[in-house]
């Protein structure tokens, strides 16, 4: 007699498809993290918060459009130097960067606004060389990043001196309407940091080659093993990063209308600050330009509050001095190795020290007692007494 299996076919049995829109939040459920931008994203909100309840006049409409083109400049910068600290390196050739930057564009049209797109094609050729040998000195001959970036660093405040005789003339017309221009009540800078946030985005989360970029900058030697050549996308990082720092020192020049010869002074330890406070580790691995983008805002309005409150200019370097502190002891100590290695022992104790008994020898008592109070294990075997099984 035949059985009826009442069991549905196995074609029949079919999951719903699921909404795109759960996509992302799985992907982060399985991960066991939230996004990499989420945390800073809370930051920077509670800090708007703390601001209107304390210092109303820094978040009012006035405030903010004086302060959001300065926070699409530090956002575009710290861009670029988070792409370099992911492969473990640090670019302290900023301020030279962003300074030539300024000094041609302003120097070179002397207020005519003709010379300006000349000027925008000198200033970039002179940083990406400045990247090109950056990238070089460190990824091929192996410079440390630290000495390389120092040394060109110098090297771009001398041409400044040179091409300025250190008093730059003021910005043209053309440069101050484009850089403090808006775009439906939101300033021009600003704007083009967010495109550049969502571009490099993209390509370095979504293609092949940023794939491999942040494999790289993860984990060297597993990047080796893997057949990647670690050296070219380092090399990559740093001339990026160029390309970066001039797009921010163009906007910058004009911004201000008469900026100063080493105008871009002030950008180096808010950049670093901005990288390590948007999760990247000073250490190297992976990173998120959006975060970083967000950690800019988040300290332009810092310093803000900090100057609405009457404070000098020194405390404001202090105040990001110490968000830098927070966001390095954050991401880049690793406090779980610590506290498995340093951490208080477990409440059962230190656990014993298993005695390894010869063939043919008989168990001590005390171990004979341990091992009859202990359940079987896997295989359901026993170690019998006197060594027998």
């Amino acid at each position: 007699m035949a059985s009826h299996d009442h069991n549905p076919p196995v074609e029949s049995v079919r999951t719903a498809p699921s909404s795109p829109r759960a996509v992302p939040a799985r992907r982060w459920l399985r991960a066991g993290r939230p996004p990499a931008s989420l945390p800073i994203l809370l930051a920077t909100a509670a800090l708007f918060l703390i601001s209107l309840l304390f210092e109303p006049q820094s978040v009012r409409h006035s405030a903010l459009l004086g302060m959001l083109p300065f926070a699409g400049v530090l956002a575009i910068t710290a861009m670029g130097q988070t792409l370099v600290v992911q492969h473990g390196g640090i670019d302290l050739s900023v301020p030279g960067m962003i300074s030539l930057t300024v000094v041609l564009l302003t120097s070179y049209p002397n207020g005519n606004s003709g010379k300006l797109a000349v000027a925008i094609l000198l200033a970039f050729a002179a940083t990406l060389a400045a990247g090109v040998l950056n990238g070089a000195m460190i990824s091929a001959i192996g410079v440390t990043p630290i000495v390389a970036t120092l040394g060109m660093n110098a090297l771009l405040y001398g041409a400044v001196i040179q091409i300025s005789g250190g008093n730059p003339p003021p910005t043209t017309h053309a440069l101050a309407t484009f850089a403090g221009g808006k775009v439906a009540g939101i300033p021009n800078a600003l704007l083009i940091a967010i495109v550049l946030a969502a571009v490099l985005a993209v390509i370095v989360k979504r293609t092949v080659l940023g794939r491999r970029f942040e494999a790289v900058g993860a984990g060297l030697l597993g990047a080796r093993a893997a057949g990647l050549e670690a050296r070219r996308y380092q090399f990559i990082a740093y001339i990026a990063a160029a390309a970066l720092y001039c797009t921010a020192g163009v906007l910058l020049a004009g911004i201000v209308s008469s900026p100063g010869a080493f105008q871009g002074d002030s950008y180096l330890l808010p950049s670093v600050a901005a990288v390590v406070l948007g999760g990247t580790s000073l250490l190297g691995g992976r990173g998120s330009v959006v975060a970083t983008a967000i950690a800019a805002l988040f300290i332009s309005q810092l310093d803000q509050f900090v100057l609405v409150t009457g404070a000098s200019q020194g405390v404001q370097s202090l105040v990001d001095a110490g968000a830098l502190a927070i966001g390095l002891a954050i991401y880049s100590v690793p406090w779980r190795r610590w506290l498995r290695r340093y951490g208080r022992p477990s409440r059962d104790g230190p656990s014993a020290v298993p005695q390894i008994v010869e063939p043919g020898l008989p168990v001590p008592a005390e171990t004979e007692a341990g091992l009859a109070s202990r359940p079987p294990d896997e295989t359901g075997a026993r170690v019998a007494s006197g060594g027998h099984t």
